[in-house]
């Protein structure tokens, strides 16, 4: 089946977390964060040429610093990766043994935000890039809203 091309940031990190053919992205132990192996996603999803995504071009970047900073605009936050943390959680994809932090290509990374959780598609709406209206509503108490892609919707 065709994935349909998601619309935003957050959603492509979604499939790309959850998709058995990507290996650079993956749950943490509780499924509340994400690592990222710099060098294997460089590789995997950066690189010339399809990605294992299956898409032409999933990024319109080839650098991993224009990555980490969507992922800031859209709240995600760095945590400290130390051995223990890097117990990673066999769904989706088995750990390696041995807490090794620097588990292929390296450096590892690990984002959280409190909105993007496994098994939680339905929360994706409500994380919003941090643009200046965004934020400005935000800072007024207001809501800022978005929809889920209609493939999504139930």
């Amino acid at each position: 089946p065709v994935i349909p091309r998601p619309r935003t940031f957050p959603m492509k990190l979604w499939l790309l977390v959850n998709s058995p053919c990507v290996h650079s992205v993956r749950w943490d132990a509780r499924g509340e964060g994400l690592f990222i192996d710099q060098g294997l996603f460089e590789q995997e999803l950066l690189s010339l040429g399809p990605s294992a995504a299956g898409e032409e071009e999933l990024f319109k970047t080839k650098n991993f610093g224009s990555i980490v900073r969507q992922l800031n605009l859209y709240g995600f936050h760095k945590l400290t990766v130390s051995p223990a943390s890097s117990a990673v959680e066999s769904r989706p994809r088995p750990a390696t043994s041995g807490g090794d932090t620097s588990y292929a290509d390296g450096p590892l990374h690990h984002f959280w935000n409190p909105l993007f959780r496994y098994g939680r598609p339905d929360l994706l709406v409500k994380i919003k890039r941090l643009t200046k209206a965004n934020k400005e509503k935000l800072d007024a108490g207001l809501e800022v809203t978005s929809r889920l892609p209609d493939d999504l919707q139930h």
